[in-house]
């Protein structure tokens, strides 16, 4: 008689609970990570070092001794990540899918250890169709071709890294993909007058992106383009003749990027290559930004105020090459990057006091580039991945010459060399 009374428990939650609702379910997968890292100098970077972008430009003491010329070590534990994979019943003829995804990077520098959100999408999918609406990576980082890296960074700043608020359209021709997005920004944003804030996209139009690829089992390979405007603020505030004067400003700037990448994948090695030509490019985390190119202003008692500025972006080239074996145990791999920063596409303004207002990361380096071989060993769920990564960025000096759009000649280059072992538990 108990034999019965547990099996009609069991059975009872079950009673009145349709086919439908029985389709809905939730995987959950992830990894443990701890990341062990020394940096031979100090460095430009996010949450304490761990997501390294290049190192610190020189700060000489009264001496002449580089202060940045200290070196530091590092534990953390925060790219430590839970996913969630949900399934469900099909809509609209459409197979339907979604997935959340957070790690404990943090928003800030001071929410480090918190928990963030990666990814979070809900995907529609008909034989030659997919609507994706949510947040996931922008679409010129590509997630059939990125860097195999080790370190957080994957490739930065010479690969596109950024995600956002999307909704991206998909249409399939065969072995031929066609794929348009409209996306916002959240975390990862451009910068401007005010900081780096995601304002200036929301007060323009969403960036727009499409791209065109081919993709085999072994072979794939695509090109796309990319349009961004911003608009740097709302109204513009001068002071003139002991009056301050406020005006609504009506200026927006704008870029265009293009990309390209191909993946060739052997059964013994892959081998990826990425390039891109962009326009500021500071959100995808990457060298680069605007910077002003012209005022306007009007008389106001008995002086001028400006009234407008003219906007012009800052134009940057990077590309980067990955290789790796394709062991199940034991692979070796090796990534290079360089990028370089081409100047504006107009002249910048100068203020009557003879300062530019320049809004971009990494306006004082020419250029930058990296080479780190990787070691990746795995042994059931375990992981232990070494990673040895040089990063070189060429800054200006009080030698350089920089020019009215600009170009750097006759930079310094600073180098860093990290020393990485990652260690990971997946499930």
């Amino acid at each position: 008689m108990k034999k019965y009374l547990i099996t009609l428990v069991m059975v009872l939650p079950l009673i009145g609970i349709s086919q439908q609702e029985k389709k809905f379910g939730i995987k959950f997968h992830g990894f443990v990570k701890t990341d062990i890292f020394y940096d031979s100098r100090q460095t430009v970077d996010a949450r304490e070092g761990h997501f390294l972008l290049y190192p610190k430009d020189e700060d000489l003491d009264d001496l002449g001794a580089d202060i940045n010329a200290a070196s530091k070590f590092n534990i953390l534990s925060i790219q430590t990540r839970l996913k969630g994979v949900i399934t469900g019943p099909d809509i609209w003829g459409a197979k339907t899918s979604g997935l959340i995804e957070g790690a404990f990077f943090g928003n800030i520098k001071t929410d480090i250890n918190g928990f963030r959100l990666r990814h979070a999408f809900v995907k529609l999918s008909w034989p030659k169709t997919e609507l994706l609406a949510g947040q996931f990576w922008h679409p010129m980082f590509v997630t059939g071709c990125f860097p195999g890296t080790v370190s957080f960074n994957t490739g930065a700043p010479f690969e596109p890294f950024a995600r956002n608020p999307q909704v991206r359209f998909t249409k399939k021709f065969g072995k031929v993909n066609l794929i348009a997005t409209a996306l916002e920004q959240v975390d990862f944003v451009s910068t401007g007058p005010h900081g780096a804030r995601r304002t200036y996209l929301i007060n323009s139009m969403p960036e727009l992106n499409l791209r065109l690829e081919y993709k085999s089992e072994k072979f794939y390979t695509g090109l796309g383009g990319n349009f961004k405007r911003l608009k740097p603020t709302l109204s513009i505030s001068t002071y003139t003749n002991n009056d301050n004067i406020t005006l609504k400003a009506n200026d927006y700037v704008s870029g265009m990027s293009f990309y390209g990448f191909v993946k060739i994948a052997p059964k013994p090695v892959t081998v990826k290559l990425y390039g891109v030509y962009g326009q500021m490019m500071y959100s995808m985390t990457m060298l680069g930004g605007y910077a002003v190119s012209g005022a306007d202003s009007i008389p106001v008692s008995g002086n001028y105020a400006y009234s407008s500025f003219n906007y012009t972006p800052i134009n940057t080239m990077s590309f980067w090459f990955d290789f790796n074996t394709n062991g199940k145990k034991l692979k070796v791999g090796l990534f290079a990057g360089y990028t370089k920063n081409l100047g504006t596409s107009d002249k910048k303004y100068l203020f009557p006091d003879g300062a530019g207002q320049t809004y971009a990361r990494g306006a004082n380096i020419a250029y930058a580039y990296r080479i780190a071989p990787r070691l990746i060993y795995n042994t059931g769920k375990f992981r232990i991945a070494p990673e040895l990564e040089y990063t070189v960025a060429a800054y200006a000096t009080k030698d350089s010459k920089i020019d009215e759009y600009g170009i750097i000649t006759d930079p310094k280059e600073i180098g860093n060399f990290r020393v990485l072992l990652g260690v990971y538990y997946f499930f």
